[in-house]
């Protein structure tokens, strides 16, 4: 039985994809282990948002031929797609895998037996057409459920409909089969997850269904306590989903909505679909029915001044969000973006990075303390540190309390009383209702 072993860069979407990959491999007789337990065989499922993240790739790959100077390193994900002849080149990579192949590598990788020469298996990504069920399972207390795949939109910086393809989904009723199949697990909270999630619905060239529909007949299956959207575009946010979940059995009041910058003029370069009008409209909207959301922001993108950069700071200080997830803009070869004039430096795009997370902490601190006193509902993961447990409220707000293994994979009603300047404070008595949030 040979030992094979998984490691994730990127996002959701990914996670996704390698636990329905090493599912394939168990029911293949393959025993799955940890990285660092020498395995006979590496996958590696990589992203390429960013730089850094190609980098990423090459380290991990070093750290497998330590461990397993033998093993069989495979490379998939989008970083497989976009570049897969600069990955062969890597030291130590037996193959690599685009986007229509990696969920095919054990029958075409045959046996994993190490190669005189990297094998490369990829398509052009107009030939990736098919839809790919995925989640995860067991790696989390959460499940990431995929529900759609590639994009039609053009933005300037984005490498995704290259790594990815073209917009695609899969149906409502093969969704609900696999809720329902994830139901009869210890799972308690499915997050739906796409690179567009609310362009759901298109399959095989045309328009069959909508996300509000896909919504709304999750919200009818027995078995999961907890439905959550992943991040969707401002443009799909659309009112009667907004509504729906305001007044849901199970979707949760929290929105992970990208903004990608305040000023229009940005905006517009960037070749975004709405201007911040309209983000300004779906925030109100949100917080007159649910007072919770998340952002997305870009700094250092060519062309944003110095106030441009201040007009997004200041638009993003005025709006009524939760917190923001702030990314450095760096060129990604073969899009719009890369050519374009008037580059920021690399010290300016990280003083406006350092600008952006001290107003998300600000905001995440101002949050947490309009929570005080709540009673909310946590869902407790198999997340231990410092014998603390922790989870996350309906609401993302974190929570930490002293390890009990009773309540892990548990949903517990709780009330948040305090916050911890310098990590949580332990609570002794998980029973009486009380947390402390950080």
């Amino acid at each position: 039985m040979k030992k094979v072993a998984f490691y994730t860069l990127g996002c959701k979407l990914n996670y996704s994809e390698t636990s329905t990959i090493a599912r394939k491999f168990e029911e293949k007789g393959y025993r799955k282990v940890d990285f660092s337990d020498t395995p006979d065989i590496f996958i590696i499922n990589t992203c390429s948002v960013t730089e850094n993240a190609d980098k990423k790739c090459s380290k991990v790959v070093r750290e497998a031929r330590a461990i397993s100077p033998n093993g069989y390193v495979a490379i998939i994900g989008c970083y497989a797609q976009l570049k897969p002849k600069e990955i062969s080149e890597i030291p130590g990579v037996d193959a690599v895998l685009g986007a229509s192949e990696k969920f095919r590598l054990i029958e075409l990788l045959d046996g994993f037996n190490r190669p005189e020469q990297p094998k490369v298996f990829s398509s052009e990504i107009n030939e990736v057409k098919n839809f790919n069920t995925s989640y995860s399972l067991f790696d989390r207390t959460r499940t990431f459920l995929k529900v759609q795949d590639g994009c039609d939109y053009s933005c300037a910086f984005c490498t995704i409909p290259l790594a990815r393809g073209s917009s695609r989904s899969d149906s409502i009723e093969n969704v609900i089969k696999t809720a329902k199949e994830i139901a009869q697990t210890e799972v308690k909270e499915i997050v739906l997850t796409g690179v567009n999630t609310g362009d759901f619905g298109l399959q095989n060239g045309g328009r069959k269904e909508r996300f509000f529909d896909l919504v709304k007949a999750l919200d009818e299956v027995d078995g999961i306590e907890r439905f959550r959207i992943s991040s969707i575009e401002p443009n799909l946010v659309y009112d009667e989903i907004i509504e729906f979940v305001a007044k849901s059995k199970r979707f949760v009041p929290h929105f992970h909505i990208p903004l990608q910058s305040g000023s229009n003029k940005i905006l517009k370069l960037m070749r975004r679909r709405y201007q911040r009008e309209l983000y300004t409209a779906r925030v109100e909207k949100i917080k007159s029915e649910m007072p919770h959301a998340c952002v997305d922001v870009i700094v250092g993108f060519p062309g944003e001044t110095h106030d441009d950069f201040l007009e997004t700071y200041q638009f993003l200080n005025e709006l009524n969000i939760s917190y923001l997830h702030v990314f450095t803009y760096s060129e990604r070869e073969n899009t719009l973006a890369a050519t374009m004039p008037n580059s920021v430096s690399g010290k300016e795009r990280n003083e406006r990075s350092r600008m952006l997370h001290f107003l998300s902490e600000k905001k995440r601190r101002a949050f947490y303390e309009s929570n005080l006193g709540k009673e909310l509902t946590v869902l407790f993961e198999n997340d231990i540190e410092d014998g603390l447990m922790h989870g996350f409220t309906e609401n993302y707000v974190r929570v930490s309390a002293k390890y009990d293994p009773l309540l892990i994979h548990e949903l517990k009603k709780v009330q948040l009383v305090s916050i911890s300047e310098k990590g949580p404070v332990i609570v002794e008595d998980v029973e009486s209702l009380v947390l402390t949030i950080r």
